[in-house]
């Protein structure tokens, strides 16, 4: 598993279970064989580009909700990537496979998605900068889990475009940022120790339903 900081790592491990089946979910291994139907992965595609939209809003706030300039540093930089790089690697897939960007646009959010990104940009909206990071870090590690471990693993090049993004240094180097953030946060609002605070279980809780959000969006991929 990659270092992405000590609370991450904290995070993840009280998760074992629930992160094992994000990351090791039929439709990552799927990739990983080049048995993933083609069908679904498209379908995937068009509801994460979705997904992005809300998730690249949920990183904005995450400026709104910084006390430093090195956080909002971070938060923008984020935005950045997910805009201007993240979201390009899915209208390039589908263009490839013949679907417009207006389409992609328009694709109907299904309800799995809408239940994730809700969960997270209420996470945000009702709490500060802790409450939306534990909600925001699943899907930035666990991708850069899943492609870290896919680029040396898999066994067909059918979805190698997808992996080589999420193991690329860029992506690899934005987790790492991110994971830093994650725990200059903690220890500015709660203290070195702040694995010891009583809200330290709720932020845990957060990660946990966000990660379980993640398998059931990875679900929704093999269900076009």
């Amino acid at each position: 598993m990659s270092d992405y900081g000590k609370a991450f790592t904290l995070m993840r491990d009280a998760a074992q279970g629930q992160w094992r089946d994000y990351t090791r979910h039929a439709f990552v291994e799927g990739m990983k064989d080049g048995t993933l139907p083609r069908e679904a992965f498209l379908h995937y595609l068009r509801q994460d580009y979705v997904f992005l939209i809300h998730f690249s809003r949920a990183w904005a706030l995450a400026v709104v909700k910084s006390e430093t300039h090195s956080e909002m540093l971070t938060a923008v930089a984020t935005v950045n990537a997910l805009v201007a790089e993240e979201m390009q690697l899915h209208i390039g897939i589908c263009a490839a496979e013949g679907i417009s960007g207006e389409e992609l646009f328009a694709t109907e959010e299904r309800a799995e998605n809408m239940a994730y990104t809700r969960f997270v940009l209420e996470a945000g909206y009702s709490g500060d900068l802790l409450d939306l990071l534990a909600a925001l870090v699943p899907c930035v590690m666990g991708y850069g889990e899943i492609g870290a471990r896919l680029v040396s693993e898999a066994t067909s090049d059918t979805y190698r475009d997808w992996i080589n993004t999420y193991a690329s240094p860029d992506y690899q180097a934005a987790c790492q940022a991110v994971g830093e953030l994650l725990d200059a946060a903690l220890t500015r609002r709660i203290g070195a120790d702040f694995e010891t605070s009583p809200r330290w279980q709720r932020l845990c809780r957060t990660f946990r339903t966000a990660t379980e959000l993640e398998v059931n969006f990875w679900q929704m991929g093999l269900t076009p």
